[in-house]
């Protein structure tokens, strides 16, 4: 049994944050940035809320898919910037989609930046064993709200997004999941529970070095998992953190640099939004055609990985 991605959609902020407009607050240039980031430009919310984001990506996608909000019987939200505790995010989308007299399964899910895959796992199996016949899948987050400002080493990573996509079962396409997680306390990554008490702090080396090799452990799983090579995939879209990740992971990979889709230098590290953004976008330019195999992978916080292989 596998899942049919039928549309995908993303949000953004109207508020487009360049590196020269940060270099204006704090001590940084569009050339720093850029050559340890591949950054060039972010989305930062100034009145939009996580569940705002993650709404309008929903409802363009369920619009795509050709289907009505009230066709709709799950939403799992991937979000560790939600704006309450409770009601998660999902049940405040759920709402603004006017899905509310219906029994519709409506949660959140927070895996940090490898929570959209995490997200889309749980749709999935929900799916295969019949508790759902629609599933909305969103990442969503305003990641604006928990950085320092004054700290150039991490408010110059982050933007603020959603990607959605709307999902079914299946069973004549191939698809398969992979996540992992390494319980960590050392601080390497983490943002403090709201309201925040100390925003994102990162240890870059500590970061990179195990992104680096989770990744390619996420990309390698999947492979094994559906019986595949990297030969028979057509892209890989890896969550957008850092354009040296990214590289890299290629190259240790041995993955033709044409077949990863990049878009951090206009969108920032977006975490749990990365990658269905990604996704979308490359719908939206006609790059995803029917047949075509694709995996994702992602880390995040936690320390968490995963991975997915999808057939268009």
């Amino acid at each position: 049994m596998g899942i049919q991605i039928l549309s995908s959609a993303f949000s953004v902020p109207e508020n487009c944050v360049t590196n020269d407009d940060l270099a204006k607050k704090v001590d940084t240039s569009d050339e720093w940035i850029r050559s340890r980031t591949g950054i060039g430009a972010r989305f930062i919310a100034e009145h939009e809320t996580t569940s705002d984001l993650g709404y309008a990506a929903a409802a363009k996608a369920i619009e795509r898919a050709g289907l009505k909000p009230e066709d709709i019987d799950c939403i799992v939200t991937a979000t560790f910037t939600p704006e309450n505790f409770t009601p998660s995010c999902a049940c405040l989308i759920q709402e603004k989609l006017g899905i509310r007299e219906l029994p519709v399964m409506a949660f959140d899910v927070n895996a940090a930046c490898s929570g959209y895959l995490y997200a889309m796992n749980v749709a999935s199996a929900l799916l295969e064993t019949g508790q759902a016949n629609h599933a909305c899948v969103v990442g969503a987050e305003v990641i604006s709200n928990v950085l320092d400002w004054e700290d150039r080493s991490t408010c110059v990573l982050f933007g603020d997004g959603a990607g959605a996509m709307v999902l079914k079962a299946d069973p004549a396409r191939q698809s398969c999941f992979y996540a992992a997680a390494r319980g960590d306390s050392s601080g390497a990554l983490e943002t403090k529970s709201l309201p925040v008490h100390r925003p994102v702090t990162m240890d870059g080396n500590a970061v990179f070095r195990f992104a680096t090799k989770a990744m390619s452990e996420a990309v390698d799983r999947a492979l094994e998992k559906s019986g595949l090579t990297i030969a028979d995939i057509d892209w890989i879209i890896p969550h957008q953190a850092n354009i040296r990740i990214i590289d890299y992971v290629a190259k240790k990979a041995r993955i033709d640099r044409s077949k990863v889709y990049v878009n951090i230098d206009r969108y920032g590290n977006t975490s749990s939004a990365s990658i269905p953004i990604a996704y979308a976008e490359m719908a939206e330019k006609g790059l995803l055609k029917p047949g075509m195999k694709v995996i994702m992978a992602g880390f995040g916080a936690g320390f968490t990985w995963a991975g997915a292989l999808i057939e268009i």
